[in-house]
């Protein structure tokens, strides 16, 4: 009998023709759909892993399953070639990509990870654990690009006092959506929605740097200054309102992924098992 959090049948067939095969040498694969579950089954419920049903195996598999494919990067992988596929179904709505963060409280569990363990993790030594402090305590932010669907392009990790506007082409770049025929990944949409944490000038020029259409309203403290300085104020920036008023798909797709109770609360230690868990939520939602 199936659970609630369990991929459906349609969900299934969409995903498994982009699992990894068994390899050549050693012990092969467990079930995969029985360890995806499990896993979802611990993501969606926010649980501990140890409290895994025995249905989907044993508890250590599906960790030691999830970390080990954030490592070698396959859950990154699959969720590319998801955005593929539905790139060249024209299920993607570039033209309504928007970019926000989110906070997410960090669990007393997640605090203490061993220090001696990342230094055989050369990105946890460059990325660190991506926990941080800010007025609500230990927290981390998660930094996304939506498409006009709230499905995410991209996610960014941070501490969770770090600002937002230096993470806006951070996010940009880590769009990567393959092209049915070869070459780049696409990378570009045609415009971005922000909000006022990212209206400095120096954020909108290397948007539109890039050939991207920056809808941003002016901020409070700009709008001072220039009115100050009189003519030699400038010209206010160009702001569409209209197409500013699609900018609430990227909250409602943190809203989505804050469904995921292991990611509206963060549990785990290792910040590359929790961009694994937020990874593998977002590729849920490509199915």
């Amino acid at each position: 009998m199936s659970y609630r959090t369990d991929l459906t049948d349609a969900q299934w067939h969409a995903l498994r023709p982009h699992l990894p095969a068994n390899p050549k040498r050693g012990r092969p694969f467990a079930e995969h759909r029985r360890v995806i579950n499990g896993i979802l089954w611990r993501i969606k419920l926010g649980a501990p892993w140890r409290d895994i049903p025995e249905r989907y195996g044993p508890w250590r598999t599906c960790h030691d399953r999830l970390s080990r494919w954030e490592r070698d990067n396959t859950w990154l992988r699959i969720l590319q070639v998801l955005q593929g596929v539905a790139d060249r179904q024209g299920q993607i709505n570039w033209e309504g990509a928007s970019i926000d963060s989110t906070h997410l409280r960090a669990h007393r569990s997640a605090v203490g990870a061993r220090k001696q363990s990342l230094q055989n993790d050369s990105r946890a030594v460059i990325a660190g654990e991506w926990l941080g402090h800010s007025r609500g305590g230990r927290t981390t932010k998660l930094h996304l690009c939506a498409d006009g669907n709230a499905r995410p392009l991209s996610v960014v990790l941070s501490e969770g006092q770090r600002a937002d506007g230096p993470f806006l082409l951070p996010v940009l770049k880590a769009i990567r959506v393959p092209r049915a025929a070869k070459g780049r990944p696409r990378s570009r949409p045609p415009v971005i929605r922000v909000d006022r944490a990212y209206g400095a000038r120096v954020y909108r020029r290397l948007v539109q740097a890039r050939g991207i259409r920056f809808v941003c309203p002016e901020r409070e403290d700009a709008k001072r200054y220039r009115r100050e300085k009189g003519t030699h104020g400038g010209r206010p920036p160009a702001f569409d309102p209209e197409a500013y008023k699609g900018r609430n798909v990227v909250e409602r797709a943190v809203n989505r992924l804050k469904d995921f109770r292991a990611i509206a609360t963060r549990y785990e230690k290792r910040g590359r098992n929790f961009m694994a868990v937020v990874l593998v939520a977002c590729l849920v939602l490509w199915l």
